[in-house]
């Protein structure tokens, strides 16, 4: 058994949910329960991948997990009545958001969607955010990408293999293994349409932050104490993602070296990036106005200091 803070003390438990459970910034949760560094501050975590970010909020809602890795834009869905806060940030400029086609595809660039059916694992989510600042940073339209959701990565990478879709939003590593398999290729680097940004964040239920404070402050340490392990240990953290998400040791290094720069160790929000998520809300038409900050998240736990 676990022990918490003093021998006596069984450790908090606190249940944690990753939107996409094949995403390399997510494994602050794995290396942490790996490494101790979780129990070193009385916390046991029980990790699950629930597959989407609506998912997830469905999860949280439903008081299945406590804690939810997921997405900045979906902090939208507080706004929208999520029993939910944004307590942390761990990622700054989305590098791990790419639109993959097959090998064969004759699209290039972003201008060569137009019109075209590109699929997701949720609408509503990041992937459809990102898709829709692309198309309107190069003159498509709000709708000149054609958004649809197959409902989970894999299905999607079913529905492009079969040319039912002409592109897919993914994780960065998925489109890496395509191009060592030489079945697909990265057309699209999503991450220059929100330069300010927080791609990833950890959601925690409003119950949570209302009754275990403590718990949630001790959970925070650990997980930033993982995810400074990743900034500095590249073999460690390959490692993790050779044996949690079954990448190739060649694709875990990759992905290392193009996605470690993005990490926040220490949870803190950028202003700009806020503001720049509140604003598209707006303008892709998702809310009427601008929500206060307090309506989503809340910075009563950072900076987190391990």
């Amino acid at each position: 058994m676990l022990l918490g803070i003093g021998n006596a003390q069984a450790a908090d438990k606190i249940r944690a949910g990753k939107s996409i459970g094949s995403l390399w910034a997510f494994l602050p949760l794995d290396i942490g329960m790996e490494k101790g560094l979780f129990a070193k501050y009385g916390i046991e975590v029980e990790i699950s991948d629930l597959g989407s970010g609506a998912k997830l909020q469905q999860a949280l809602a439903s008081d299945s997990i406590d804690i939810g890795l997921s997405a900045g834009s979906d902090m939208m869905a507080s706004v929208k009545g999520s029993p939910v806060l944004t307590v942390a940030a761990f990622a700054e400029e989305p590098r791990s958001v790419v639109i993959m086609v097959r090998a064969d595809s004759p699209i290039q660039k972003a201008t060569d969607f137009k019109g075209k059916l590109v699929a997701m694992p949720s609408l509503g989510s990041v992937s459809e955010w990102l898709l829709r600042r692309m198309a309107i940073a190069e003159g498509l339209g709000k709708d000149g990408v054609r958004p649809v959701s197959q409902g989970s990565v894999q299905a999607n990478l079913a529905a492009l293999r079969t040319a039912a879709i002409d592109g897919m939003v993914g994780p960065m590593e998925v489109g890496f293994t395509l191009e060592e398999k030489h079945e697909g290729r990265i057309a699209v680097r999503l991450a220059k349409y929100a330069p300010h940004f927080h791609a990833h964040i950890v959601f925690a239920t409003k119950k949570l932050i209302a009754e275990k404070p403590d718990a949630l402050a001790r959970f925070l340490k650990g997980f930033f104490a993982a995810v400074k392990v990743m900034e500095t240990d590249k073999k460690t953290t390959s490692e993790a993602a050779i044996r949690v998400l079954h990448s190739e040791p060649v694709i875990a290094d990759r992905t290392y070296d193009e996605q470690v720069g993005m990490l926040i160790d220490d949870g803190h929000f950028d202003p700009q990036a806020i503001k720049l998520i509140k604003q598209s809300w707006v303008e892709l038409g998702m809310l009427d106005k601008e929500p206060s900050d307090d309506q989503f998240m809340t910075t009563q736990f950072v900076p987190v200091k391990p």
